[in-house]
């Protein structure tokens, strides 16, 4: 008698691999647009991961992360620069005077 497991093996969610490679993406050709597509597939990802059965799990929780850790990275720091490209226009400072 041979042993047969009772579930089936884990598949990765499509929605962590999207968000991964949005992610990637946001930091080389789509700056704002990729890195919300990363933050939404990624949370999307980890809430499919979190309700999978156990008869059917689901990984890549861990690329999900990847994806919204490189989403929320980048839209943070392009808030950073707006900030501090409209602090410069609207106090005067990266003006040269001659």
């Amino acid at each position: 008698m041979s042993y047969q497991p009772s579930h089936r093996p884990a598949t990765n969610s499509t929605l962590a691999i999207v968000s991964l490679v949005f992610g990637i993406l946001a930091w080389c050709v789509l700056p704002f647009v990729g890195a919300l597509v990363a933050i939404v597939c990624g949370h999307m990802a980890r809430a499919d991961i979190r309700r999978a059965s156990v008869d059917a799990p689901i990984e890549g929780d861990g690329l999900a992360i990847a994806g919204l850790v490189l989403g929320y990275v980048q839209v943070l720091s392009g808030v950073a620069v707006v900030a501090f490209i409209l602090a410069m226009l609207f106090t005067g400072l990266g003006w040269v005077t001659w």
